[in-house]
């Protein structure tokens, strides 16, 4: 992999971790809002930590598509599970969530595992040739 696509991968991981952490700083500033009222989740768009948020999804967003164009989905996911450290330590110094140990070992697994991953290619040979599976029986 060239150094620009593991940019992308970077500014993916970095692009989810904080559009959700600001989402989650703008609803903390929310009423709850429950399934008896589904459509209380407009009144929030105004809130600047949200808008932050969902603008840093689209980013997110875009480099997804990005990825997925030169890289296989069992690839870009687990390569970006590092952001799951990210949320955990933005979550627990910024938020004061309280996080398990078992919460943790979970991390570090998920992590882990990422190793395992980004050793093998990062593209299916002769992916783009193969027919379209029908998705319908």
């Amino acid at each position: 992999m060239t150094f620009k696509k593991y940019l992308v991968l970077m500014c993916l991981m970095v692009c989810a971790t904080f559009g959700d952490f600001f989402l989650k700083l703008g609803m903390n500033r929310q009423p709850h809002i429950g399934m008896d009222h589904p459509l209380a989740i407009f009144g929030v768009l105004s809130d600047p930590w949200i808008i932050l948020g969902v603008l840093t999804l689209i980013c997110f967003f875009s480099c997804y598509i990005a990825s997925l164009s030169w890289a296989d989905l069992t690839f870009i996911m687990p390569a970006t599970s590092f952001g799951y450290v990210l949320t955990a330590v933005l979550s627990r110094i910024v938020l004061r969530e309280q996080i398990s140990m078992s919460r943790w070992a979970g991390i570090v697994l998920i992590t882990a595992g990422v190793g395992f991953v980004t050793r093998g290619p990062s593209h299916t040979p002769d992916k783009r040739h193969a027919p379209i599976p029908d998705m319908h029986p």
